[in-house]
Formats: C-alpha cells, structure tokens, sequence
C-alpha cells in the first residue's frame, strides 16, 4: 500500500515513471507519418528576453488530450526550468510556491509547438511537443506567487470525508487523513474537524444533501479555512476470495470528493473515481481494517495497480493547486465590503472602482449604511487592497480585513 507522500512528489516517484514507461512503448509501436503542427499561444514577452530562452522536447501521456498538453506543458517548464526551480530550495514555502508555478506552467511556458500527438494504450492520451521556456518568465511567477503569500500567509485546507463500511459512518477516515497528509506536506495549514468542535451529525448527514455541505462549509469558513475538500468514502464487502492460496476479503469502494472556496460557496471542482474492487489478506469477510486499506488502495493506487487515469488524491491535488494559482494571480470574483458608509460616497467609491485597471466590472449593494461591491477582475484582491490605499481611496476608506477574494474596509472620509 503507498502512502501519500507530499503531491509532488507522489506524482513523480510513480504517476510520471508509469507514464512514462508506457510512453516509450507506445511510441516505439507509432506509425509513420508527418503530424500537424499545432501551436501554443503566441508568446507575450519582451523582445530582450529572446536570448535567454531555453528549448526543450518533451513527451508526456495524460488520460486525454488536454490532460496530456497539460502534462507535457508541466514537464517542460521542469526541464527548462529545473536547475532554477532548485535554486529556490531553501526559501519559505519551497513546495508550495514551486507547486504554485508549475500549476501556472500555461501561462508561462508562452510558446510550444505539438510535433506528435496520438491516442494511447488503454484509452489514455500522448503528446509530444517542443517549447520555449524563459528563465525570466519564472523568476517573476515566483516573485508574484510570494509576494501574495507574505501577505495572506499559507493557505488553509479543511477535508471532511465521511467513510462508510458496509454503510455504516465510521467515526475517523482513513482517507480524509491521508489527503489531509498530502496537502500538509505540500505547504498548506490544516484545520482539523477538532479545531471546529463537534458539529452535529444530522446537519452534516451526507455529501449530496446541500443543506449539509453548505453548513459545514460556513463552519470551514468561520474555522479560517479558504478551501474545504467535502468527500464521501464508501467499501461494501464482496465476498471472500482465494488469491495464490491465500484468503482475501474484497470489498467495492467508490469515493466522490467536491473542492469549496469557503469564501463563496462555489463548488471549484467535482472529482470521483467509480465503483472499484479491492481485495486485502483477511479471513474474515467483514475487515473493517481491509475494508480501510482498500478505501486507500482505491485514493492512492500503487503503481501496479493504478488505473490510467490518475488517482482521485492526485487529481484533487492538482485541482485544488490550479484553483489556488488562479484565485492568488488572476482575480476572478472579488469583494469589497465597507462599513460604515454614506449612500454619497458609496456612488462615488463605485464609479472609482469602474476606473481601476484590471477591474472588468463593478456591481454594488447598500443597505443600512453598508455596502459591498462585486467585481470581475483581472487582478488579485492583494493587489486591488495595495491600490485602495492610494489615492484617492485612502482619503475615503481603511482596509481592515484581506482574503483570498474579499476585502473589509471601514469609511474613514466622504469623497
């Protein structure tokens, strides 16, 4: 049974030599012909950054296309960038900025050129591309990423899976700490279920039930938690086995996971993996311990049993980094709360915000003296919070209170 080790490096010490191995086969067995050539976005960079460019030819496999460009974009921001990356080795946060970046890989590997591309063995996906990587491109993704994290500090994790064997809720999750294990390792803060107290069951019956998932993630909120990964965890015996002489209890499990940004309630992401068979030494059939191993056996596959597609805990793993990259550099939903406030300067503070660059949109509420304004925008709440205390916004309103997409202020002059 493999353990979850850190993200990174539980991808490249058995998701990429799998994938890799299984490339180098394909490959060999690959018919002959001219491919098209397909190309990347154009490159954005200044003209004196041409010099310092580094080339690289990569292959990467991935459970389809996009998830193969993905992987090959990744994987040539390492080659090109590798020996830059460790450089960075005994900074703060290392993994968690490193990760940061390599989530970031499209937008800073700024120009590639697919040379092959083909399906695969067992439905997955292989392309092989050249791209142009910049030294420098990679050097401000890191300045940015810990920039932002000097500011709001290391992001905050809550995971609340419920486990069920046999459908009964066990009390702890096998899972939910093993996940909790993978992101700790990578960087993030953790808040435990004991860190909230006891919620009561029936508000938290079930994943599918919204009424549920929405209390918890106000509580996850509350807690300090920026992200909440709400999952059920479900093993249902299948009989025993006889498996080279040796008694096995199997057990079908099938895990559902969904990623929050406690701020907003928004779903991020949805991932699951179907109904999967495992089976562990036993000769009992009902194992609560081999049903648990399986539970785990199925989130973090070894490497002779891993599917081809990747395992739910990676996948959770790299959704959860992309997501955190976006909401750190490319803004998105932003929020602006003021209180208290004049109806007259809550006019004037809107059409201000209208005028920012970076800021696509601006929509607002007032009500009894408050207001809060929401915002489409093409930049963090960090940096919209640095413009709030220029002019003219610092003669009208204080930050008090920084997140991840909202921003509290208090009124402290009229426009």
């Amino acid at each position: 049974m493999m353990t979850c080790g850190d993200g990174r490096l539980a991808r490249y010490t058995w998701r990429w030599t799998v994938r890799l191995a299984l490339c180098a086969t394909a490959l060999a067995l690959s018919v002959r012909g001219q491919p098209q050539e397909e190309k990347g976005p154009p490159p954005t960079g200044r003209d004196d950054q041409a010099a310092e460019v580094k080339t690289v030819r990569v292959t990467a496999e991935g459970y389809n296309r996009d998830d193969a460009l993905k992987q090959a974009l990744r994987k040539a921001l390492e080659q090109g960038a590798g020996v830059q990356l460790a450089g960075y080795s005994q900074t703060r946060d290392y993994m968690l900025v490193r990760d940061t970046i390599y989530s970031r890989a499209a937008g800073i590997v700024r120009d590639y050129r697919i040379l092959k591309e083909r399906e695969g063995p067992n439905g997955t996906y292989i392309v092989e591309l050249e791209a142009d990587v910049r030294p420098s491109a990679v050097a401000q993704a890191w300045g940015e990423v810990q920039n932002v994290l000097d500011q709001l500090g290391r992001p905050k994790i809550m995971v609340w899976i419920d486990e069920r064997i046999d459908g009964q809720l066990q009390r702890d999750s096998m899972v939910e700490t093993r996940i909790e294990e993978l992101f700790v390792k990578s960087g993030f803060d953790l808040v435990t279920r004991k860190a909230i107290g006891e919620v009561e069951r029936a508000e938290l019956a079930d994943v599918r039930e919204e009424k549920g998932t929405t209390k918890l993630q106000e509580i996850a909120k509350e807690a300090g938690a920026h992200i909440l990964i709400r999952g059920a965890a479900n093993a249902n015996r299948a009989g025993i086995e006889i498996v080279y002489g040796v008694p096995a209890a199997f057990y079908n499990c099938d895990v559902q996971a969904r990623i929050y940004h406690t701020d907003t309630g928004r779903v991020l992401v949805a991932e699951s993996i179907p109904s999967t068979r495992r089976g562990l030494r036993s000769r009992h059939e009902f194992s609560p311990q081999a049903a648990r191993e399986a539970l785990v056996q199925a989130t973090f596959p070894a490497p002779e049993n891993a599917d081809r597609r990747p395992a739910l805990a990676i996948k959770l793993y790299e959704s959860v980094m992309e997501q955190w990259s976006t909401l750190l550099t490319a803004g998105g939903d932003l929020e602006l709360d003021i209180k208290p406030l004049a109806f007259k300067a809550y006019l004037s503070i809107k059409k201000a915000l209208a005028e920012v660059e970076g800021i696509k949109s601006v929509e607002g509420d007032f009500s009894e003296g408050a207001a809060r304004f929401r915002m489409k925008a093409q930049i963090s709440a960090s940096t919209l919070s640095e413009l709030l205390t220029r002019k003219p916004f610092d003669e009208w309103l204080e930050v008090t209170d920084l997140k991840l997409n909202r921003i509290r202020a208090k009124a402290v002059g009229s426009p």
